[in-house]
């Protein structure tokens, strides 16, 4: 029996630490067997695994729980901080979650400072920001412009087909740092590092596609929303079909000029990348008035910043005109977890701060966050909270901090809700091309986290015995390719789902 055992859990080991597509991990995963092994024996193979020479400069923190009897399968380092990346969003989606509940819905409420004279709006049009972060495609068949017509249609339906004054976005409710403490100044021009913003579109991103028309032998460049916002200097070069197609895009900080170069194969037909908006108040004000115009509404004010315009606003004088109300939060945790996005991670942290304290920044988030952490039965002082996304390589938390909120969601009401944002191995979000084809897929939930020198994996799954457990690891100051930090976390994912307990006697 245990050289049975020996020879599949090397196999494991062997093939997971040296795969480097899914071909060889079904390889590796065809050689598994359920092991029966005692703790003991488990905590060895473990030490195995993480004392690989690889990673001799790098450090783990590791706990693996049962959720049923609360034994602890294994602990390496677990009271240690780390860098969790993406695993802080565990923390944000669980704060908003508690604090703010799974049927909260943000809203963006219309007003004017004017009066109606017929058809004629004679003031300006005023939009109270909230921070949020669904106004874009996501849910709404990818049209970037659905929420901004429904708001056309809904003044429409009031009567009102002229703007005398300006379309004013009120994104006073937040504070005006864009940026996440610590962030790399580098990261500003990507997606992932988007200004938060209590007004925002499209992620506060455009979408730039660049397309090849094979018949003029041209690039041909579009961006999603149009929108002369960002003026965009095309710099790529087409290049033979066996070269490689490689974009990049740069924007000039405090500006909205933005450069897209690289090379682009003529075997492409076409690829899309993003970049971010400076200032996303006004993008979005100049989008909305061009959407307004395209409905048949004149518009002839401006769109404005309320920065901008130097009004200071009494909405108890304003008249209420209408509200927009985004999906619930059920489905944004998803959208935070599943597909690991920081700018929705960022927003509702400062969401959890206008809500619970009265404004909406970081610091606010945090302090009502570490309340109901306290609550919970966590320690507060084991968790420092940079931002919401864990793109910050100030964040720092125990490997036991994150596994204790786990256990807390298990045998919470909110679990199921929780439980379906994570990612499925093999399946969707940031595991989706993790563990496929082998007996861990569909059986892994949990969250994934990146960034330089980091990758943490925490979640749920159950063992060969269908005992649920609880696990973290979290990889810290690597230098070798990320892939053989996952495929120890994989392997590990592995043997737990392939793990029974010995009977006494075996």
């Amino acid at each position: 029996m245990l050289n049975k055992l020996l020879i599949i859990f090397i196999s494991f080991h062997f093939f997971t630490t040296y795969a480097q597509d899914s071909s060889d991990v079904k390889l590796h995963d065809s050689l598994a067997l359920y092991t029966y092994s005692t703790i003991s024996e488990f905590c060895e193979q473990m030490d195995d695994i993480f004392n690989d020479p690889t990673f001799s400069n790098a450090n783990w923190g590791v706990v693996i729980q049962s959720l049923e009897t609360g034994e602890y399968f294994y602990k390496r380092n677990e009271d240690k901080f780390f860098v969790p990346a993406s695993n802080m969003k565990l923390f944000t989606t669980a704060a908003g979650l508690l604090l703010l509940g799974e049927d909260y819905k943000y809203s963006t409420n219309i007003f004017t400072d004017g009066k109606l004279d017929g058809s004629i709006l004679e003031g300006n049009l005023i939009i109270q920001g909230r921070g949020d972060p669904t106004i874009s495609g996501r849910f709404h068949d990818d049209n970037v412009y659905a929420v901004f017509s429904e708001w056309a249609d809904s003044l429409l339906s009031l009567g009102i087909d002229e703007i005398k004054g300006n379309i004013i976005g009120d994104d006073n409710l937040f504070d005006d740092l864009g940026l996440g403490k610590g962030w790399s100044w580098d990261y500003e021009s990507y997606w992932y590092a988007a200004q938060s913003s209590a007004i925002s579109l499209n992620d506060n991103c455009v979408d730039i596609i660049l397309k090849y028309n094979s018949e003029k032998d041209t690039l041909e460049l579009f961006t999603s929303p149009e929108t002369n916002y960002v003026v965009i200097r095309n710099e790529v070069r087409l290049v033979s079909k066996d070269s490689v197609t490689d974009v990049s895009v740069n924007r000039e900080r405090g500006s909205n000029v933005v450069t897209i170069y690289g090379t682009f194969s003529r075997k492409i037909d076409s690829l899309k990348t993003y970049v971010t908006v400076n200032n996303p108040t006004q993008f979005a004000m100049v989008v909305l008035h061009k959407v307004f115009q395209q409905k048949g509404i004149t518009v002839r004010g401006y769109p404005l910043d309320i920065d901008d315009d130097g009004k200071t606003l009494d909405y108890s004088s304003l008249k209420y005109l209408f509200s927009y109300y985004s999906p619930d939060m059920t489905e944004i945790v998803k959208v935070i977890n599943k597909g690991s996005h920081n700018f929705y991670a960022e927003q509702l942290l400062k969401t959890i701060g206008l809500e619970i304290e009265g404004f909406g920044s970081v610091q606010n988030g945090v302090d009502a966050s570490k309340e109901i952490f306290k609550e919970i039965g966590l320690n507060p002082e084991n968790i420092v909270m940079a931002d919401g996304s864990g793109l910050s390589y100030q964040n720092m938390v125990t490997p036991r901090q994150i596994v204790t909120l786990l256990k807390y969601f298990f045998n919470s009401k909110l679990f199921t809700t929780f439980y379906n944002s994570l990612p499925i191995a093999g399946v969707d979000g940031t595991l989706g091309n993790r563990m496929k084809n082998t007996r861990a897929q569909k059986l892994v939930r949990a969250k994934t986290g990146y960034i330089r020198a980091v990758r943490s994996l925490s979640g749920y799954t159950k063992t060969g015995d269908n005992e649920p457990i609880v696990f973290s690891m979290i990889c810290n100051d690597f230098n070798v390719p990320v892939k053989l930090a996952e495929n120890i976390q994989d392997l590990v994912c592995l043997r737990l789902i392939n793990f029974k307990r010995k009977l006494i006697g075996d």
